[in-house]
């Protein structure tokens, strides 16, 4: 009885070492790029008079920065897409309330600045986003790879 559970508990051990890799490996590895690269261009767009301050360039300056945020805006839905969200309240077969909510959310890098004008009473900035400075950025940074060669000692 005592032979039995001794030699049940070696089968079970090496049954249980049996699907276990006996060699070490060291796997290298490869950079994955794409075969091409869009360029992406947004416009923003911020009315001179509506800005805040006190005198024209004061508002002529936080039109700038809006007209900047709004083309980065731009370039986010781009690359990120827009989230909407939607409320319908209806009360006796009569729509109550409706409200659409659209969001955009992401981190933009490498993007220039290609224009930045006043049109009139509107102030314009265009962006231009080269995707293969983003994926050499994203390189730099994250260091994606696929498996190039594994080699088993």
């Amino acid at each position: 009885m005592v032979k039995f559970r001794l030699i049940s508990l070696l089968a079970l051990g090496l049954l249980s070492t049996a699907c276990s890799s006996v060699f070490d490996k060291h796997v290298e590895y490869s950079v994955v790029e794409p075969d091409t690269y869009p360029v992406l261009r947004a416009v923003g767009y911020a009315p001179l008079k509506a800005q805040p301050g006190d005198s024209e360039t004061e508002r002529m300056l936080m039109a700038i920065k809006a007209s900047k945020i709004e083309a980065y805006r731009e370039l986010a839905e781009q690359v990120y897409g827009q989230k909407l969200g939607s409320n319908l309240t209806v009360k006796g077969a009569v729509t109550q309330n409706d409200v659409l909510r659209g969001q955009v959310q992401g981190m933009i890098r490498g993007a220039k600045v290609v224009k930045s004008y006043a049109v009139g009473d509107v102030y314009t900035t265009e962006l231009e986003l080269d995707m293969k400075r983003v994926f050499d950025l994203y390189i730099t940074e994250i260091k994606p790879r696929k498996v190039k060669r594994v080699t088993y000692y």
